[in-house]
């Protein structure tokens, strides 16, 4: 007796594969993540993250121009101040890295959207997400500082503000402040669900923003929580979010799917430094094939549900997806 179901009728060729793929990767599913130090100079590499770079406002324009070839549409910067203070002042300078990068992108007229991380542990000299009272980040005096953070990056013309501190009211608080100063067209992505992941190791050696002391358990969600994730999303999308995050992505396709299911608006995830630094290390060890990995991972993110990826494989994928 031979069975009368055949599932691999549809898998014979590579053209009746692709006339029944069920989740398609593109271009304009990918967001490029970038670092930019506050000095001048050369680009400087990343060890713990093979391939990326360090930029500078001098290299910058030239790996802007480099990443529109690839086809890129979209990048997330990450600023790296000269100084640092308590108060992460060089967050919302108008002359701080940030500030700087997206006007030279801006002036430059490079046909790339620009969107541009809120946060303040990078300016910190305590290296935490807010400000310190009593041992740990008080909640209501850091929204101040992430609203100024927000509006001054949208003055120097950020195309997204993507507030990735995950204090409690932050979205609401900052999507006033950028309406009462007068931009209301500037889209938040919101880091709606960042959970306190040991996969952001390569990132805060990249960006400097490893906490002096303690960690961040107390605003960043315990990765055994599902259901917090949901309730998460749901209030930032409330209080104005136009686009939610799930961070990291690799270890939280579960969570990814299920907020997809509640969210009316676009769902973003974030394969962080440790997922790519993972792939690197495989790859160079031999233990897989490398351009193969990425496109799978990919794929599985945007099959659970996600409409965008920030990925630093981004390059990489759109070689491989042409």
């Amino acid at each position: 007796m031979f069975p009368i179901q055949r599932p691999r009728r549809l898998r014979r060729s590579p053209i009746i594969r692709d006339l029944v793929r069920e989740t398609v990767l593109t271009r304009d599913d990918l967001i490029y993540p970038l670092f930019i130090r506050e000095c001048g100079g050369k680009a400087e590499p990343i060890t713990t993250m093979p391939g990326q770079m360090r930029h500078t406002l001098d290299s910058l324009p030239g790996a802007i121009e480099s990443t529109v070839k690839t086809g890129i549409k979209a990048v997330m910067l990450f600023g790296i101040p000269s100084t640092k203070d308590p108060m992460g002042s060089r967050a919302y300078a108008d002359d701080g890295v940030i500030q700087r990068s997206v006007r030279s992108i801006k002036e430059r007229g490079f046909p790339v959207s620009v969107i541009t991380d809120v946060c303040m542990c990078e300016y910190t000299s305590h290296g935490h997400c807010g400000m310190i009272k009593d041992g740990d980040v008080d909640n209501d005096s850091s929204l101040e500082l992430l609203v100024r953070t927000a509006v001054s990056q949208a003055r120097s013309g950020a195309d997204m503000i993507a507030p990735s501190d995950m204090m409690d009211g932050r979205i609401g608080a900052i999507r006033k402040g950028l309406d009462d100063a007068g931009f209301q067209n500037t889209a938040i992505m919101s880091y709606a669900v960042k959970y306190a992941s040991a996969f952001y190791g390569p990132f805060r050696d990249a960006a400097g923003s490893a906490p002096a002391f303690g960690d961040r358990r107390t605003y960043q969600m315990d990765p055994a929580n599902r259901r917090e994730a949901l309730r998460e999303a749901r209030m930032d999308i409330e209080e104005g979010a136009d686009i939610v995050m799930v961070k990291p992505a690799l270890a939280y396709l579960d969570i990814i799917s299920e907020v997809r299911k509640i969210s009316d608006v676009p769902v973003a995830a974030y394969n962080v430094s440790g997922e790519y630094a993972m792939i690197e290390s495989a790859s160079k060890a031999g233990c897989l094939d490398r351009e193969r990995a990425i496109i799978e991972i990919l794929t599985s993110i945007k099959r659970a549900g996600a409409d965008l990826i920030l990925t630093y494989h981004a390059p990489d994928a759109l070689k491989l997806l042409d």
